[in-house]
Order: structure tokens, then C-alpha cells, then sequence
């Protein structure tokens, strides 16, 4: 139900926009979360944006660099990435949650019922 796309291998301080495109009406009020996963590591939080007020939420790794936004014509969020870096080198994840979600709970991927199969995005310095 989701797919993400848009990964790539860049050089830093490049740019690159995924996006996360899903099938159902309900997306549109979800609220779509961004993780990733370098090799090693656990999945992290990056970025969400909720389905109701749009309102959006950033992991300080990436805040000031990284946008959430979304299209519910297209059914689609996007997470654009500017001023890339090396460390943001890993997997990227979309992952939805369709029922409200309180805030302090955004960051937890176990707080998402659906995921995206993932896009590698790829750094080098």
C-alpha cells in the first residue's frame, strides 16, 4: 500500500526528494512518518506529517535541512533533503499511521501500521 521512491547516490551537500505514494482514501488523513536505517544501526525517526492539519515534526539530526510535505490529490508525502551528509547515508522508510497519534509518540516505529518497502539514499563526501 505504500511505495516508497526517489533514493539515490549523491555527493554532499546535494539534494534529493523521496516520496511515499499510497493507494486508499485513508492515507489522506493519516499520518505519515519518515525513518531510516543505516547498516548496524537501529531504525530512526526523521520526519512525520500529519494527515489533518498538515502539522510536521523533525528528528534535530535533520531539522533546518529536511522538509515533509504532502499532495492528497496524488496521495503522496514527500520528504525533500537538502545540504545532504554523509551520515544521512542509509534506508529510507515511509510508514503510516491511521488512527490519531499523540505527538510524543511519533518517533516510535512501532507506532506506524503500515511500511513502505524503503529507498537507499546514498552520501559520499
Amino acid at each position: 500500500q505504500l511505495q516508497a521512491s526517489g533514493g539515490g547516490l549523491v555527493q554532499a551537500g546535494a539534494s534529493l526528494r523521496l516520496s511515499c505514494a499510497a493507494s486508499g482514501r485513508a492515507f489522506r488523513d493519516a499520518t505519515t512518518g519518515w525513518f531510516r536505517q543505516a547498516p548496524g544501526k537501529e531504525r530512526e525517526f526523521v520526519a512525520a506529517i500529519r494527515g489533518s492539519d498538515r502539522s510536521t515534526y523533525y528528528a534535530d539530526s535533520v531539522k533546518g535541512r529536511f522538509s515533509c510535505s504532502r499532495d492528497n490529490a496524488k496521495n503522496t508525502v514527500y520528504l525533500q533533503m537538502n545540504s545532504l551528509k554523509p551520515e544521512d547515508t542509509a534506508v529510507y522508510y515511509c510508514a503510516t499511521r491511521l488512527r490519531h497519534i499523540i505527538s510524543s509518540n511519533l518517533r516510535r516505529p512501532d507506532a506506524y501500521d503500515y511500511w513502505g518497502q524503503g529507498t537507499q539514499v546514498t552520501v559520499s563526501s
